[in-house]
């Protein structure tokens, strides 16, 4: 699961990057916008999640952690009970509240995620240490919590996975787009330079221009012109 998450991370981070790795042209016209397809409706964490918390939430405060064996095993579990009522109330709420305004953003559902993965070992101390000293029906309601809070992480990640390769295909769309569009302006500079060179050359050269020649012989006399005595 956590080799997802940081697959997840990476394929995210670098998204959005690879859209301006391309070479833009540098003669052609923008490229027009990709109409991208209708984008699948994105399930929230409060969607996911709170079915499963309001179950945490029900368990923990129902719990009677006095009829369990006296003990440190009983102390400590009556410890980390106190800490994950704590945690549902007070450190969870706004962290699936920061997660629902932007359920497409990694950088809101990373801290949540983080949070339930302490939140649920937490739990799981409980509920190992419910198997030692608690009645079998704590145990049994403990195991059935944990059971839903492990379900609801793993459907929240399949949601994150999804909305990454949403974003993935969009990107590899958009890339794909660019490309031809580079690929055909740059071809169409090409050819307007080869036709603009051939038409250059087959264009005749100018005639050359006459030169007037400028007699040097002396001019003759006019015959009414007098001659000097």
């Amino acid at each position: 699961m956590h080799i997802l998450r940081s697959a997840l991370i990476v394929s995210l981070a670098f998204a959005p990057a690879v859209l301006f790795a391309q070479k833009a042209p540098t003669t052609a016209p923008a490229p027009q916008a990709v109409e991208a397809a209708p984008a699948a409706p994105v399930r929230t964490a409060s969607a996911i999640l709170q079915p499963a918390l309001s179950q945490a939430q029900e368990t923990l405060s129902t719990l009677k952690v006095d009829k369990w064996k006296k003990g440190s095993v009983r102390d400590e579990a009556s410890e980390n009970v106190r800490a994950l009522l704590h945690d549902l109330q007070t450190n969870i709420p706004p962290l699936i509240t920061a997660a629902d305004a932007e359920p497409a953003s990694l950088s809101r559902a990373m801290p949540l995620i983080k949070h339930l993965d302490a939140f649920y070992d937490v739990f799981l101390r409980v509920e190992e240490a419910s198997r030692v000293s608690a009645p079998s029906e704590q145990i049994t309601a403990l195991q059935a919590t944990m059971l839903s809070i492990n379900q609801g992480r793993i459907a929240y990640d399949d949601e994150l996975q999804a909305q990454a390769a949403t974003r993935e295909k969009l990107v590899f769309d958009l890339t794909s787009e660019l490309r031809t569009k580079t690929d055909a302006a740059e071809k169409s500079a090409e050819d307007l330079k080869a036709a603009e060179a051939k038409a250059a050359a087959c264009k005749p050269a100018p005639a050359p221009t006459r030169r007037r020649r400028h007699s040097t012989a002396a001019k003759k006399p006019s015959p009414s012109t007098p001659k000097p005595q």
